[in-house]
């Protein structure tokens, strides 16, 4: 279970999130949406102590920062330096280190934990490429990968399907699903209104403030969205919000 309680984020004197609290169920998948400037990866970073914060944070009904082990965290893709030199396999391998101690090395067992996931994600043909070669929908594919391989309860996402083809978004999506029934909890940082009803079980609306927290069918309404996103809200056939 993820549950926050009045967490609120400051930069300096600028307000970015005021006192949310919500509890998450295990084996969901929650979408996290507001406009821009929301505090939507705020809300991901201050849950990760990537940001300082008020409030409480508990992971299965401990503190949040004793229990990072058990989450695996993709920042947006535009923070990522996917120029650095390291290969397809040993990117997607870098999950396995949350468990081991300095200098321990990969095991076979390991390795085959990092081909398979890359089967997963249909990247096993890319497992020696260098990861700069990759499209940015194939990078993002590589981060679900190494998740898959840290074995996580808790997966969160920002912003993951931004910049990304169709193909890949559709991988990345099976692949949650998958995951979400095997008992993880999944929470996405997410812009296209459009696919909410089709992507998650629940639903976080911020703007810096909680709107709503529920079912996707009890509340994604026009209502709860107008308070979120006032007048910049537009839904269009294939289309998010801006």
């Amino acid at each position: 279970m993820l549950k926050t309680e009045n967490l609120s984020v400051y930069y300096n004197d600028f307000l970015a999130l005021e006192s949310v609290s919500f509890s998450i169920g295990k084996g969901t998948m929650t979408g996290i949406i507001g406009p821009n400037g929301a505090g939507k990866s705020t809300l991901l970073k201050a849950m990760l102590h990537i940001v300082s914060h008020q409030g409480t944070v508990l992971i299965d009904h401990k503190e949040s920062k004793k229990q990072l082990k058990k989450v695996a965290y993709v920042e947006q893709k535009a923070a990522i330096d996917y120029t650095f030199p390291i290969e397809v396999r040993e990117c997607v391998s870098l999950g396995t280190y949350a468990e081991k101690k300095l200098f321990q090395r990969i095991t076979d067992k390991e390795w085959a934990k990092v081909t398979e996931a890359l089967k997963m994600v249909d990247l096993e043909e890319y497992a020696h490429e260098q990861i700069g070669a990759l499209s940015g929908g194939q990078f993002q594919r590589v981060l679900i990968a190494r998740c898959l391989v840290q074995n996580a309860e808790y997966i969160f996402l920002d912003e993951p399907f931004v910049g990304i083809d169709s193909v890949s978004e559709r991988i990345i999506m099976r692949t949650l699903k998958q995951l979400k029934a095997e008992g993880k909890t999944i929470l996405i940082v997410h812009h296209d209104l459009s696919k909410v009803s089709d992507y998650f079980d629940e639903v976080l609306i911020i703007n810096k403030n909680l709107i709503t927290h529920g079912s996707v069918t009890a509340v994604f309404t026009e209502e709860n969205l107008q308070e979120a996103y006032g007048d910049t809200l537009f839904i269009g056939k294939g289309g998010g919000a801006t």
